[in-house]
This record gives structure tokens, sequence and C-alpha cells, in this order.
């Protein structure tokens, strides 16, 4: 292992580099930095070192399965700094890579802005003003229109416990140019959905060019605002509208990437929450199906290419088949029972994986792996963002992943 000291910070590289000084003594405690070298676009930013492999395969679909990661030799110091949560992965080729090295994580309540209070907005609004008040320090709710902003405004100031009367965040209205002025930027803007009886089967792809749109705009806001936080699609279709955010915000005014937008990282899709939520739904009134309530797992986008595992250590294809195609197609189901699915949406990947994210807990969301946003069980942590590890992942149910991630390429 090969150790640097550079712009405050202590490196560690698999192989020798050059254009970092001269090497110093294993570092032993602190946070430690690997540099881990990928595609300057479509490789990962930063990410939480927790296998040695990942230190030569951290950018694909592989990470996720420690028996698919490669025998890396590593020596106690980057061992013990993996054990403890204190490694760091970097991606040198990336422009702007030396800023992760530098980046504090905000300590304390977290400031949150919403971006259209819509049917999915007001729902998830609701849900982190009763449930946020331990990590949410106040609620910026922004709309086209002032009159739904003032009404939720009023509404949501009226929500209170007798005698506690700060127990629940607070919840203002923000203009258009203060949206970046927070800590989490949370998209739940939509150009329209289909109504109820109408044709469309793909609802999420439906939405997805007009939505594109929108979210462009917005990236070029966070861009030159230069903010800092995590940026939230909850609109569908979550991943690809994720992935639209992180190549719009890094392309100048000739359209051309240069890296100056939002790091991969600081964007996550949330949408695998609720497919999570209705994976769950199904198990428990299925006793075949109940397996999943203690050893399953959801993979892939929200819609079409998710696939849900009954069990990893169990894993059954014909069991995992059905549950997935009952999971895909609830919101049909909601449809024909004559209403619009977004109430579970909004509150199971919105408003609750919102709140596990901001406390650093396990949660269901696409984060940036193999080029595209895809969704695993992640968390936050000082070190970034980790995804789960599992001991081995079944070739049939790595095969449905890796399905999953190519049709995410063929969209964007």
């Amino acid at each position: 292992m090969y150790y640097y000291h550079y712009n405050g910070a202590n490196l560690v590289s698999l192989t020798p580099v050059e254009g970092f000084g001269e090497g110093i003594p294993p570092v032993t405690e602190g946070p430690l930095y690997a540099l881990v070298g990928g595609d300057p676009i479509l490789g990962r930013g930063s990410f939480k070192v927790n296998h040695p492999g990942q230190l030569e395969a951290g950018h694909t679909l592989e990470s996720l399965d420690a028996s698919r990661l490669p025998n890396t030799q590593v020596d106690e110091a980057v061992s013990a700094a993996i054990r403890e949560g204190r490694l760091t992965a970097v991606n040198p080729n990336r422009p702007g890579w030396e800023a992760v090295l530098t980046a504090a994580p905000k300590t304390g309540k977290k400031r949150v802005n919403i971006l259209a209070i819509g049917d999915v907005g007001s729902t998830l609004l609701t849900g982190l003003k009763l449930l946020g008040g331990d990590v949410i320090a106040s609620i910026g709710i922004c709309d086209l229109s002032d009159q739904i902003t003032a009404r939720w405004e009023f509404e949501m100031g009226q929500i209170a416990l007798p005698w506690d009367y700060d127990a629940f965040p607070e919840v203002k209205v923000v203009k258009p140019e203060e949206l970046f002025d927070c800590d989490m930027f949370v998209f739940v803007a939509s150009k329209g959905i289909p109504p109820v009886g109408s044709q469309v089967k793909d609802v999420r792809m439906y939405q997805f060019e007009n939505n594109a749109k929108i979210v462009a705009h917005y990236a070029k806001m966070a861009r030159a605002a230069h903010f800092q936080g995590l940026w939230c699609a909850v609109s569908d279709p979550v991943d690809p509208l994720a992935k639209t955010a992180y190549l719009e915000s890094n392309k100048d005014e000739n359209g051309v990437f240069d890296g100056k937008g939002l790091r991969p990282e600081q964007i996550q899709g949330f949408g695998l929450g609720v497919m999570n939520a209705r994976a769950a739904y199904f198990a428990k009134r299925e006793a075949k199906l109940a397996s999943f309530l203690t050893e399953g797992r959801s993979f892939g986008p929200h819609g079409t290419g998710l696939f849900i595992a009954n069990s990893i250590e169990h894993y059954d294809e014909a069991i995992s088949q059905e549950l997935t195609q009952k999971t895909v197609t609830a919101n049909l189901v909601m449809r024909e029972i004559g209403f619009k699915p977004y109430v579970a949406p909004a509150m199971s990947s919105g408003a609750l994986s919102l709140l596990l994210t901001l406390r650093g807990q396990w949660h269901c969301g696409s984060v940036f792996l193999d080029g595209i946003y895809m969704g695993v069980k992640n968390r936050y942590t000082p070190a970034g963002v980790e995804t789960e590890l599992l001991p081995h992942i079944p070739d049939q149910l790595f095969g449905h992943i890796r399905e999953a991630a190519e049709h995410l390429k063929s969209i964007l």
C-alpha cells in the first residue's frame, strides 16, 4: 500500500501514484481516502469502502456482492480503516474530486426544501412535518401556484401539540431563487400524470420526457448555487430523472460535461421504498411469499426492471418472480379501483425514506453505481454513501440485477 498526505488529507493507493508528493508511513487513525480510479463521468465520485475488493471493482455492480469481488490484498492499516468505517473511496479521474477531501458533514438538524406541492408533495410534506422533528430544522415549500403554497403554509402552521408548539418543524414558503439554500432538496414536480382510465400502460416513462426538462432547469439552478446538499428525485421515473439531474448539472453553457455541478453521490432517487413496502404488503397476505418479510430484498428502479428477491439465503426464482409481478403492477390495481396511486409512494418512498436518510439509517433508494442510479439498500455515513454488501447473491438473482442496470442504461 502507498500512502500520501495531500490537500490536508491522508490518501492510500494500491499502486504508487505521481503528483501527491513523497510517501508517508501507514495511516492508522482518522479519515483515510483510497484512490479508486473510474470513468470521469460514469464512475462513482466517492463512497464508503466496506470490502478490500471495492478498491478494484468499487464502481461496478459486483460491489454489492462480496463473493464477486476480487481477493484484493491490503495491509492492516487499511483493514482497520474498513472495519472502523474510516475508509472513503474517491475517484481521482473525476473533475473536482479534491472537494471530497475537505467536505465536512454538517451536524444538527437539516433544512429541507420541497419543489411542487401537489398530491404527492402535500402528502410527503405532511409526513415530514409530523415525523421529522428530530432531524429537520425547517421545511421550505415552493410551487408555481402562490395559492397552493399559501394554503399549505397555513395548514401546516396549525398542526401542533398542545403546550409543545416547537415539537414539529416549521413550514415556510420559499421563493424559487431560495430553493437551494438548504441541506436537502426534494424534487416532486411533474408535468402531468395520465388520468385514471387512460390507456397509458407505462405511466412512469410517459412522464420522463416532460419531467426531464423540468429537472434539467433545476439542476442548472443547483449548479449556479454551488449546492452542497442532497438532491432527492421523487417524481417519476425516479431513476432516470436522478441521472438527468447529475448530467445536466455538470454541463457548461455549451452543453459540455465539465464536472462542476452536483457530484453523483449528492443525488439519490427515492422510488424503491414503496416497491419494497408493496412487496411486504403482499408477503403479509400469502404464506408462500412470507420469507420476504425477514430475508427479502428489493433491487432496481421504481417500475420496469425492478426485481424483488424473496430471500438471499434461500432464493426461490418462482416465488421471487410472482412477488415482483404483484409489486410492479400494484399501482395498476389502485387505478382499477379508481384512484391515483400516490399516497403510499409519497410516504414510503418519500417522507419515510427521506427521514431514514437524514438519520443515517438503512433505507431503499437509488445510488450512482455502474453508470446509472440503481435501487439498493443503502445509507449515508461520515465516510460517504454505503451500499449493503451481501456475502453472496445467487447467480440468477444477480442476473436480474444486471438486467435492471442494462434497462436503465437503455433509457439514459
